[in-house]
């Protein structure tokens, strides 16, 4: 089905703005965004890459195209833009790598991106310090052994989520392997799905665990058997986070597997046509679910796919929600999978190519990431567990990592990002090498989420600690010119504090804990005391998200303050120092 674009001819007299939804007729664009993708498609900015701005430099790139198209093929500028450095995220559908695929990153990182390379909450892989000059390079490299960047990032379907261990997890309810990659396939790269409102965000796991956190997603399809006994999944339509966090709503409808591309291309084009255009703060779909109701979406998929759905009871969610994947477990051949932990979703060229080498020596080849910044090494005999659990510990690749240690992740942060405000990476092995420190021996599951800004790229809202990063103004006394003793204000790192975020079963979002910011520096003792006095005032069995909600606003803002625990020492500054 072509875009809009060209199939939609120009209304025959002037209508009111509205929402800028095509489907009413409203083609023509109310924003700069959408100014320049008719312009011209994200698409289109493939010929130039190669043929100009590669062969003629950063300097030469059209600014429109730089601040908006390289997104459909991946590319962000890196702070500081100046510099002319760009970040690449390479597109990994479900997270499924080869070793072949997971080597060649690997060189590319070593060869063009300073050895620094980042796996993301998405199951991408990021890499860092790119020249434009080499981007057609690294492209045909990648494309070499079956990996794109292509629509990675951009108004466009992002890479699609799905369990890590998709026909390998004994327990699993459908492998959704086949069905992810086939719609992965359809969506990427057709123009027709390349001029979107926004990002669109889907997962497609078979699992029960709910791993691939379908609440959150424009389209979540998560694993569930039908009354009949059929095996196929429960359809969630419109959760995103950000500024305006919600959380999917549940279309009562049944997907059978080989309804599964049909649902995910009807629930696109959908979001194309109906999505709101005007005012790029509420063009992503969960606005429009928001404002429909999930009866009216599902009557509107049916009527777009030409059939009805099978009504599906709501199941019972899942005791565990967003397994970490971590550890050794069994595969349902009889062999075993090794999960394992980069520091906080960081992670080295250098590093990438030893665990390709590792999954070729103790398995069959093949890698998974996952959506907690984890990666996975699949098909490993038991005999030969031990001797890789050990090789990857040479390697800061622990195994059976400390729960704060596997509990923690970030964003990518100011370090590149030009959104973000703090650091991240650093802060975050900061804090859990501290709580390691001074909380040794804890194994309970409480995750900690640190974020740069407010977009939630590392989900802050849905952790039992969530931090956001911000700017606090700190008052000192200093000398001026005069001799005289005069305050100065001036900004420091810290951190908004959200708590009890979780998914699955009473799924919540994370409550602002209302006056507080805590110093960067400080939030290790922070978290210490937040934990010490959960474990001293919690009912029995009781969790961190339960335990929270129970709590007054004004217990909440108490809860953490007046440290127990002492102060942190100086960040580390050894992911900066790449940069000098």
């Amino acid at each position: 089905m072509e875009s809009p674009w060209h199939a939609t001819a120009p209304p025959t007299r002037p209508r009111p703005r509205g929402e800028g939804q095509w489907a009413l007729g409203y083609t023509e664009p109310l924003n700069p965004a959408e100014v320049a993708k008719k312009e011209n498609d994200g698409l289109d900015v493939y010929d130039r890459i190669v043929n100009l701005y590669a062969k003629k430099g950063f300097a030469s790139i059209w600014p429109s195209d730089l601040r908006n198209r390289f997104r459909w093929y991946g590319l962000y500028t890196q702070r500081p833009e100046t510099d002319g450095y760009l970040m690449m995220r390479i597109r990994i559908p479900g997270g499924i790598l080869t070793s072949e695929q997971l080597d060649e990153i690997g060189r590319i990182s070593e060869t063009f991106g300073r050895d620094v390379a980042d796996v993301t909450d998405r199951q991408n892989i990021q890499l860092h310090w790119i020249r434009i000059e080499d981007v057609p390079e690294i492209w045909d490299r990648l494309e070499a052994v079956g990996l794109s960047t292509t629509e990675a990032c951009g108004d466009t379907p992002r890479n699609i989520l799905g369990c890590p261990l998709a026909g390998i997890d004994a327990t699993e309810i459908v492998d959704a392997s086949a069905v992810l990659a086939e719609a992965s396939a359809r969506l990427v790269g057709d123009p027709a799905f390349s001029n979107l409102p926004r990002k669109f965000k889907i997962s497609i796991s078979g699992c029960e665990h709910g791993c691939a956190q379908h609440e959150i997603n424009d389209i979540g399809l998560v694993g569930a058997r039908h009354p009949s006994g059929d095996a196929g999944f429960d359809l969630w339509v419109g959760g995103g986070l950000s500024t305006n966090p919600m959380f999917a709503r549940r279309l009562g409808a049944f997907i059978s597997p080989d309804q599964v591309v049909d649902a995910v291309i009807g629930i696109t084009e959908i979001f194309r046509d109906w999505g709101y255009r005007r005012a790029r703060n509420r063009a992503r779909l969960k606005f429009l679910m928001r404002d429909w109701g999930p009866e009216r979406f599902r009557e509107m998929l049916e009527k777009q796919i030409g059939f009805a759905l099978r009504d599906l009871p709501e199941p019972v969610p899942s005791e565990v929600a967003g397994i970490e994947h971590l550890g050794v477990w069994p595969q349902r051949d009889g062999l075993r999978y090794v999960g394992f932990a980069p520091r906080a979703g960081r992670i080295s060229g250098h590093q990438l190519r030893t665990i390709a080498d590792l999954a070729r020596r103790y398995g069959e080849g093949r890698i998974r990431t996952t959506t907690q910044q984890k990666m996975v090494i699949l098909d490993v005999p038991e005999a030969s567990v031990e001797q890789l659990v050990g090789d990857l510990e040479r390697q800061d690749l622990p195994v059976r990592a400390t729960a704060w240690r596997r509990g923690t992740m970030a964003c990518t942060g100011i370090e590149f990002c030009k959104l973000a405000i703090v650091e991240t990476k650093g802060r975050a092995e900061e804090l859990f090498r501290y709580l390691e420190r001074h909380l040794p021996g804890f194994e309970e599951d409480i995750r900690i989420n640190v974020n740069g800004c407010p977009n939630s790229c590392a989900r802050y809202q849905t952790a039992d600690i969530g931090l956001m990063g911000c700017q606090i103004p700190q008052r000192t006394w200093v000398t001026d010119a005069h001799g005289d003793q005069v305050q100065e204000v001036r900004k420091v790192e810290g951190f908004l504090v959200h708590l009890g975020g979780h998914l699955g079963r009473d799924l919540g979002l994370g409550r602002k804990v209302r006056g507080v910011k805590v110093p960067a520096s400080e939030i290790g003792p922070y978290v210490g005391t937040l934990v010490r006095r959960f474990r001293r005032q919690r009912s029995e069995g009781e969790s961190f998200a339960s335990f929270i909600a129970r709590l007054t606003d004004a217990q909440l803002a108490e809860f953490g303050s007046k440290p127990e625990f002492p102060s942190a020492p100086p960040p580390p500054i050894a992911l900066a120092e790449v940069r000098a």
